[in-house]
């Protein structure tokens, strides 16, 4: 049964690497067209009541404590207002993959977090050097596009993204340490929920709502992102974040840029060439050394020595 739930738990995570590397685009042709934020408070405010309402009729679900619901509204401010929703701002002012190349490094982050202050899961050396190849492949598939950080006009951008990346990992860790006990879609769905309505005000304060213009890219967007982007993905990651370990599940971000230099390439005839599949192919071997770590520290491999001395203890207790 255990297998059967880490196989499911692995292909929600699969989902999130494939989704989530598809909104960077969707997210980019809404924040230019249409207030960001208000795009954003849209996208939750649906997707956040559409989950909750599903898991509470057809999912049978039970409405949550008020301890619960605490958690689900700071996990919500976090991972939706202070990092989605911001990232969104910030694709205002840069492009897509600028963003992706900045998000990539949510694992980075957590590391840090789980090492510095929560001291849980600790790393060891082949998960820190996975981590560091794969990061070394996200900046390999960028590379010709660094010399766009040295461009004023994406000073804000790149600030935003980056504080919007951090508040995300801070939330992921947030929730994995919350929400053992409780149902990971339900509390998706709040925490999409509470992420748009603290939205509102932020909206008010900081949108121009003189730039609105319904189109059908704008429209195509939203139902995207809410349905998509939102609902499934949203609800896979909370449920692998609940089934397997933090820093694993971080690795989606390294998976995300990846999709999008795919689809640069399949839609946009962006390019891809050798330095690109190379960087493809250095990203991925990260994500392996990052399992395999994992693996050891979950299924140490026991010393020479231990080993005979178990293998004594057999031998001298197996009856003739």
């Amino acid at each position: 049964m255990k297998d059967n739930k880490n196989f499911i738990a692995y292909l929600a995570l699969a989902a999130v690497c494939v989704i989530w590397g598809t909104t960077y685009l969707a997210l980019r042709i809404g924040v230019t067209q249409f207030p960001p934020f208000l795009f954003s408070m849209l996208r939750f405010l649906a997707a956040g009541p559409i989950l909750v309402g599903f898991m509470l009729t057809i999912g049978k679900a039970t409405w949550p404590d008020r301890k619960t619901l605490f958690d689900q509204a700071i996990s919500g401010l976090f991972m939706v207002t202070l990092g989605i929703a911001m990232v969104g701002w910030a694709e205002v002012y840069i492009s897509s993959g600028v963003a992706a190349i900045i998000c990539s490094m949510m694992p980075i982050w957590t590391v840090l977090i789980n090492v510095l202050v929560t001291k849980d899961e600790k790393p060891n050396w082949l998960i820190l050097l996975g981590l560091a190849t794969g990061l070394a492949g996200i900046l390999m598939i960028f590379g010709e596009h660094l010399t766009e950080f040295s461009n004023a006009n994406y000073t804000k951008g790149i600030a935003l993204t980056f504080l919007a990346n951090l508040c995300w990992a801070i939330g992921s860790i947030w929730i994995k340490k919350k929400n053992q006990n409780s149902n990971p879609f339900l509390n998706a769905g709040l925490q999409m929920l509470f992420g748009g309505l603290f939205l509102i005000p932020i909206s008010l304060l900081l949108d121009d709502y003189s730039t609105i213009q319904w189109n059908n890219e704008v429209v195509f967007s939203l139902i995207y992102m809410i349905l998509i982007g939102s609902v499934a993905a949203y609800a896979c990651y909370s449920y692998a974040i609940k089934k397997l370990p933090m820093t694993l599940v971080s690795l989606y971000a390294y998976i995300n840029p990846i999709v999008a230099v795919i689809l640069g390439w399949l839609i946009l005839s962006e390019k891809l060439n050798f330095q690109i599949g190379l960087a493809i192919v250095v990203t991925v071997a990260g994500i392996y050394l990052v399992n395999r770590g994992y693996q050891l520290k979950t299924n140490p491999i026991k010393p020479l020595s231990k080993m005979k001395s178990t293998f004594k203890n057999l031998t001298t207790t197996t009856p003739k």
